[in-house]
């Protein structure tokens, strides 16, 4: 199977002077959390969650206005670029590895597509219960910590999002696009002299996304996948007996293909 077998051809793009609001309200509307950035017409570089998230945290402190946010600050600039002949089995092999998760997909320079790992769902066909493959102990977050707390310990622990709970209670879930959404908003919507206050006070309930869909230890991987791409998210909490006892991601759904395709 080849690239072309299974890109997404419908990319959604900007311009590199785009502002920030635009491609957020881009990823609201198509519910995505990558976008490809281009400069007369050629690839640049790619705009994620991840990286507004990084970016606006890490310059609270300098009270850029919000006038100033446009694409190149977000912009990560470093990425992989494959072929629509590309054999699929060499991106299986990069799964899970540090980097951008989007392949944008280039044919004479020309942007004609892209791969995440959501194309790569359709693809895991294994029998196996989920509870072989998931990882526990789950790191999580508590409602009432502050958004700030929460994105430090994604960015220790180097995970996407973080299940939320009360008493092992699963009441949500936090990731990278809700937190990069909040910080953008309150660049806009407060004054320089008020954004730190807002932002170091931001507290993990206000902008957490409910409810988590879940599943349960006996689900087969097959249908798990089948749910992230029903409801299309990137993890999967584990729920026995009303509490928390793991958590599957796109990426160990993903790594089924090769390890155990049946």
């Amino acid at each position: 199977m080849i690239v072309k077998e299974i890109m997404t051809e419908d990319v959604i793009y900007v311009d590199k002077n785009e502002d920030l609001y635009h491609i957020l309200n881009l990823m609201k509307k198509h519910d995505i959390t990558k976008i490809p950035v281009v400069e007369d017409k050629k690839l640049i570089g790619i705009v994620t969650d991840n990286m507004i998230a990084y970016k606006l945290g890490s310059i609270r402190k300098k009270g850029i206005p919000a006038s100033r946010l446009h694409a190149p600050l977000v912009t990560e600039k470093k990425f992989e670029a494959i072929a629509p002949e590309t054999d699929i089995k060499h991106i299986l092999q990069t799964v899970g590895r540090p980097g951008l998760t989007m392949l944008p997909v280039l044919e004479n320079r020309k942007l004609v597509g892209v791969v995440t790992k959501a194309d790569l769902l359709p693809l895991v066909k294994s029998k196996k219960p989920v509870k072989d493959i998931m990882k526990t102990p789950v790191y999580t977050i508590s409602s009432e910590d502050r958004v700030i707390h929460a994105r430090r310990t994604m960015l220790n622990k180097n995970i996407a999002r973080l299940p939320v709970v009360n008493h092992g209670m699963l009441l949500g879930m936090i990731s990278d696009k809700e937190i990069a959404f909040a910080f953008a908003y309150i660049k806009k919507d407060f004054p320089l002299g008020h954004q730190k206050h807002q932002l170091e006070n931001l507290l993990v309930k206000d902008v957490m996304k409910t409810p988590a869909i879940w599943i349960k230890p006996s689900l087969t991987v097959q249908d798990a996948a089948k749910t992230m791409i029903k409801h299309n998210i990137g993890a999967l909490p584990v729920i026995e007996n009303n509490q928390l006892i793991g958590i599957v991601t796109r990426t160990d759904l993903i790594k089924t293909i090769t390890s155990d395709p049946t």
